[in-house]
């Protein structure tokens, strides 16, 4: 397992992050003892660095994780959760924030929390974050609760606008999710800016929510159909050549030296064996294929869709 420094923290994560999401039967059910197998086996495979939200399953995924890394010693994991979402919906107060995260460190068996991340922040009133939640949490950070602090969400443009109105060293990591795929590439764009900031770049979904799989993406993916279409053909190609384009896929966000961690969901041990192999087999690519998809689908490369508030994409 290859591993890279995360912006100015000081942390060493894992090429390959463990998204928790799936560990709250988002996509299926899983087993309080599947997913503690799984968590456990990622950690023995080298995987370092996991991340979750009270919202995924509604606080089962914080659950699950908390019960499988409850035998692990700490220093063996970097753990990111995040506030603001909720299965009920958005709230970026500093009250429910500082309750947030303290039901976080009870689900998670944690004293502190690694990475706390303002979660998908587009969906709220941006300024609030800046004048309400980030100070909240900052607080916390100086009661040792918290050590680093993150934002996350789809729309590139939310970063910039709270990294510049903000004291510098204030947000350590940003997530971003679906734009460091072989779809869409456009956070390539923004890396200059945050590492100039000294910030941390975290991607998800490098197959793009689905869009990058050969069953292809879930009838609720918010992708226009020219964009569904285009990874469709470009997966079709990619198994008459006799590959999976997830394989590839998967890969190609890995690559890319200045992002220090790409997150991918897991329930399973077969998941993560499959996920680690990719991991580190990254020079092993077919570079002409890898050529051929991107020149499929180079006439939807960068299009996105909107997120959250009108005013904040």
């Amino acid at each position: 397992m290859k591993y890279r420094k995360l912006g100015s923290t000081g942390l060493e994560v894992s090429v390959l992050g463990f998204g928790g999401s799936p560990l709250g039967s988002v996509f299926g059910s899983v087993s309080e003892e599947s997913a503690v197998e799984c968590v456990h086996e990622a950690i023995r495979l080298g995987v370092n660095f996991f991340d979750v939200s009270p919202y995924y399953g509604n606080t089962l995924a914080e659950k699950n994780l908390g019960k499988a890394l409850k035998a692990i010693p700490r220093e063996k994991f970097i753990l990111s959760t995040k506030c603001g979402r909720y299965g009920d919906g958005f709230d970026f107060s500093a009250q429910r924030v500082l309750k947030s995260v303290d039901e976080s460190l009870e689900r998670l068996n944690l004293d502190y929390i690694d990475i706390i991340q303002c979660h998908d922040i587009e969906f709220g009133s941006l300024d609030q974050v800046i004048s309400e939640t980030i100070p909240a949490l900052l607080g916390l950070k100086r009661q040792g609760k918290v050590r680093f602090i993150g934002i996350t969400g789809l729309p590139l443009a939310i970063f910039r606008y709270v990294l510049d109105r903000v004291e510098p060293g204030t947000i350590d990591v940003v997530l971003s999710y679906c734009h460091y795929s072989l779809n869409d590439s456009s956070l390539e764009g923004l890396v200059p800016y945050l590492k100039d900031k000294g910030v941390g770049i975290i991607t998800a979904s490098p197959l793009a929510m689905g869009l990058l799989t050969e069953s292809g993406p879930p009838v609720w993916h918010p992708a226009q159909e020219e964009i569904k279409e285009a990874c469709a053909k470009a997966a079709t190609h990619c198994k008459l050549r006799g590959h999976n384009i997830s394989e590839i896929a998967l890969k190609f966000s890995l690559s890319n030296p200045d992002i220090a961690t790409t997150l991918v969901g897991m329930c399973s041990s077969q998941q993560v064996h499959d996920n680690v192999k990719a991991a580190e087999e990254l020079e092993s690519v077919d570079q002409k294929l890898l050529d051929e998809v991107k020149e499929i689908l180079a006439p939807v490369k960068n299009k996105t869709w909107p997120s959250g508030k009108p005013e904040n994409n």
